[in-house]
């Protein structure tokens, strides 16, 4: 299962199930899980350790050291879930020392193409990355979150579960959870209902949520006070207590 053409380091772990293709090369103290399959010309840098079923697509570069001027060689790791595609061109890198030390790719994420998820990342579980978006260090995204082509997230920002990114946009703050966040720079659009709906969210949950929404964006209470007022309509919905939550714990402030 593995290609004649591709180079391999010392101390790797490779399945017996794993497909490593032409030309690809990996690093050493590498790992790479059951039935995952390496396309050709695919490059795993050293430390990268990769789960089961997971297809990456050629000219990958994944646990690559970061483009961060603090970095001087650390070793720091890359660790990739379960059931990920990666497209062409999308890159990985690993994490920084002075960071969380690992970059983190869930399960069930598909990463279109030049996708790029930078140094000392937590990215979850279920999300699709459109074409060439981009994520900056230190980014925490959810579970269930779409980013669409050519966005770029700040560093140390957060996106909550379910956000929704619109192509183009530009997050320098935390992006809502349940919440559609469109532009340049980004501004909120309310919950992305539809988008709730097909995934199956209870109706009085959507309808409480977009009640939360409103309270914190049209009836111009402090921040405080609307958080306050959100929990004690909704004290049952966990949507809401959710919502609540991350807004209380952004460090950069929310896009509005």
């Amino acid at each position: 299962m593995i290609h004649p053409t591709a180079i391999i380091g010392q101390d790797v772990e490779i399945s017996e199930s794993a497909g490593i293709g032409p030309f690809c090369v990996i690093g050493d103290h590498a790992r790479i899980g059951d039935n995952t399959k390496l396309n050709a010309s695919v490059q795993i840098d050293s430390h990268t350790t990769i789960g089961k079923n997971n297809t990456v697509f050629s000219f990958c570069c994944i646990g690559f050291p970061p483009q961060d001027v603090k970095y001087h060689g650390e070793p720091t790791e890359t660790i990739i879930g379960n059931n990920n595609l990666i497209r062409e061109n999308s890159t990985i890198h690993r994490g920084t020392k002075t960071g969380r030390g690992k970059t983190v790719l869930g399960s069930d994420n598909f990463l279109m193409a030049y996708s790029h998820i930078a140094h000392d990342c937590q990215v979850g579980d279920n999300n699709i990355f459109v074409n060439a978006a981009t994520l900056g260090g230190h980014v925490t995204v959810g579970n269930h979150v779409y980013i669409g082509a050519y966005s770029g997230v700040h560093q140390f920002c957060r996106i909550g579960d379910h956000a929704f990114i619109g192509g183009y946009s530009v997050i320098t703050q935390d992006a809502l959870p349940f919440v559609k966040t469109v532009g340049n720079r980004a501004r909120t659009y309310d919950i992305n209902t539809m988008g709730l709906e097909r995934m199956g969210f209870r109706p009085e949950a959507v309808t409480a949520l977009k009640k939360a929404y409103r309270i914190l964006l049209r009836r111009k209470l402090q921040l405080a006070d609307a958080l306050a007022e959100m929990r004690k309509e909704f004290p049952h919905i966990n949507e809401v207590q959710y919502f609540a939550d991350f807004i209380e714990h952004s460090e950069r402030g929310i896009c509005r």
